[in-house]
């Protein structure tokens, strides 16, 4: 079971309280709302939200901080790919085909559920509850029940469509709205379908992911690169997945935005040239060896060990599992709520040959925010047979070698007369073979006197054509290499903006002490979405114009904040702007009239200093850049006692 979610202080959370103050500071609302509240509206617009404006800063600010984090600290070549995805593009990339999730139907209630989420939802309910099934007058569960339960927790990642379904059947697992069995598990392809055109005879999905167009660039982004290995590009965007029940808010959603860093490697060499700057950063690890003995027991260890453990597989990914801890850490995330979970076998993506996800704890459990794999060449691969188009790298060699290997020669005389607008498919596959197919193919050639080719897709629709010894041979040499040539592997940090937005919310979220009523949200500087509040003390008119110098002065520098002139007290303004997280406040007195100083709230401890405007502003600027802290500041100003406190 997920440990218990606290405040950011060290109390009980409250979900429904944390989610009514989002909601009524409009940090996301449900889309599409008052449709839903309508009797007239039938449609469905579950997990579909809108940001509202301290939600849309907050996302804003977050990619900032990304894109400085990544894009520019590590010169990555960014991408703006299009949403519409050709069918044939996923289809090739094994989308189509294996992007799925388990998907369970009530059949007395028409609802459909995702099958692992209803097997840990319902052992997590029982084991919270202490009984052994559906009925309310079920027996304690035993201590051999408790383990198997909890062991089947840890690794429910593992279990596919038939060990989910023989779970549901032998546990006796029901849906909880209603106490209905369900059908056996079935697959549920999650991408969303459409078409292109009148004739709506193009399919199309809307891409589950940005990675798919950064492959299809990698030709261009190599020639743009100046041939230069290794280097990463970086997309951020919108992508859309038709979850099956989406019930977790911001969670589980189907339209959301992503991160993602495509980092292309040297299979043969996957070390990374800035690797000591994270070689002593701690990582807490749950590796796939704990998992599958039922536990969640955390290893931490520096990502330097984690690499000669052979923990983490190779020293690219233990630097992206570094970089990727700082820059939550930098946002505000709290170290304690954060681990990387490795990937067990039956949950690994298609492409990938090892993967670990950075989880959140929050209310809901853990949460993969962020994704780390290596993907190796397969999707390079894959699109490269398909089209034809050599997406690999040639690398000069400092000294020519020589080397035995096939070679595979057509005889083009009678290869264009015969397959015509084919010929250069057919050309480009025979040049894509490796040493392992000519190997076999050679035997078969010399055996039967013809093979069969799997080819890019040829004008009538075929993906492979038959070549008799006639028109092709196959030949042992030796040759003089002044070149290699290879299929770069690609490690992939895929973030999920949205949440992580959640999830950072939920953990920097706390009251005042013995006041459920009056939340803040300690939202880091770099993050929050406004930086200042500046308040007059009343109405007074003689402080307007001081309010709009200030607050132009803090915009001219980059600052972004706001004024509340309400007429309600200093101290509910000051209350209601710690719930948008607002990290500073600038109070605007009569002493501000006769001798131009003001003073400056932090919001987590409601201490204020005062001073001139241009020592606030400056004390600002260096708090928002970083250059100082709040105690440096407190120390640097006097303290302040007076009118305009929290009271």
């Amino acid at each position: 079971m997920a440990p218990h979610m606290t405040t950011l202080k060290g109390d009980k959370f409250d979900r429904p309280l944390f989610e009514s103050v989002l909601k009524r500071r409009l940090f996301f609302t449900e889309a599409f709302e008052i449709y839903r509240l309508s009797a007239n509206f039938k449609g469905d617009n579950r997990g579909l939200f809108d940001y509202g404006p301290p939600g849309c800063a907050l996302q804003a600010n977050l990619v900032d901080t990304w894109r400085k984090h990544f894009v520019l600290e590590e010169n990555m070549l960014e991408l703006d790919c299009t949403v519409i995805t050709p069918e044939a593009v996923l289809k090739t990339s094994g989308h189509v085909d294996k992007f799925a999730d388990w998907m369970c139907k009530d059949p007395v209630k028409g609802e459909y559920l995702r099958a692992d989420h209803l097997v840990e939802g319902v052992l997590e309910s029982r084991l919270s509850r202490g009984v052994n099934g559906p009925a309310k007058d079920s027996p304690k569960l035993e201590e051999s029940t408790i383990a198997e339960y909890k062991n089947i927790l840890a690794q429910i990642d593992n279990y596919d469509g038939n060990d989910l379904g023989d779970l549901i059947k032998r546990l006796d697992i029901r849906n909880p709205d209603g106490n209905g069995e369900v059908n056996p598990p079935i697959p549920f392809n999650l991408m969303f379908k459409s078409t292109i055109g009148p004739s709506a005879a193009a399919p199309v999905y809307l891409r589950p992911e940005t990675a798919q167009g950064q492959f299809l660039n990698f030709k261009k982004l190599l020639d743009y690169n100046q041939n230069s290995m290794p280097f990463a590009s970086a997309s951020i965007g919108k992508s859309y997945r038709n979850e099956i029940s989406p019930r977790s808010g911001l969670l589980r959603v189907r339209e959301f935005l992503m991160a993602e860093i495509e980092h292309y490697v040297d299979p043969e060499n996957k070390d990374h040239p800035r690797f000591d700057e994270v070689r002593e950063v701690e990582l807490p690890l749950l590796n796939k060896e704990t998992q599958l003995s039922g536990k969640t027991t955390l290893q931490t260890m520096t990502v330097e060990q984690a690499i000669k453990s052979k923990t983490v597989d190779n020293e690219t990914l233990g630097y992206f599992l570094g970089r990727v801890l700082l820059f939550l850490l930098k946002i505000g995330v709290d170290p304690s709520k954060i681990r990387f979970r490795q990937h067990l076998a039956n949950e690994m993506a298609h492409y990938a040959c090892d993967c670990w996800d950075a989880e959140l704890l929050t209310s809901y459990g853990w949460i993969e925010c962020v994704g780390c794999a290596d993907r190796s060449a397969y999707d390079l691969t894959v699109h490269s047979k398909y089209t034809g188009t050599p997406l690999v790298v040639k690398q000069a060699l400092a000294e020519p070698v020589k080397v035995e290997e096939w070679q595979a020669t057509l005889d083009k005389k009678l290869v264009g007369p015969r397959f015509k607008q084919n010929a250069k498919a057919i050309q480009t596959a025979v040049d894509a073979l490796d040493q392992t197919s000519l190997t076999s193919l050679a035997s078969e050639l010399q055996e039967k006197g013809i093979v069969t080719i799997s080819t890019p897709a040829l004008s009538d629709g075929r993906t492979s054509v038959e070549l008799s010894s006639d028109l092709l041979t196959i030949s042992w040499v030796t040759r003089t290499r002044n070149t290699r040539e290879y299929t770069p592997n690609v490690i992939e940090p895929s973030f999920g903006v949205g949440r992580i937005l959640y999830s950072l919310l939920e953990q920097v979220y706390w009251h005042r002490p013995n006041d459920t009523a009056r939340a803040v949200l300690s939202l880091p500087l770099s993050v929050a979405p406004t930086k200042v509040l500046i308040v007059p003390l009343s109405a007074q008119p003689q402080f307007a114009p001081l309010v709009r110098k200030l607050s132009a002065r803090l915009r001219s520098l980059g600052i972004s904040n706001n004024v509340d002139s309400s007429n309600a007290s200093i101290g509910k303004r000051y209350a209601r702007n710690d719930e948008l997280g607002t990290p500073l406040g600038i109070t605007i007195d009569f002493d501000t009239v006769e001798d131009g100083s003001i003073t400056l709230r932090e919001r987590d401890t409601t201490v204020q200093v005062r001073g001139s405007e241009d020592d606030v502003v400056q004390a600002v600027r260096n708090l928002v850049d970083g250059t100082e802290s709040w105690e440096q500041v407190s120390q640097r100003l006097p303290v302040f006692t007076g009118q305009g406190n929290d009271n």
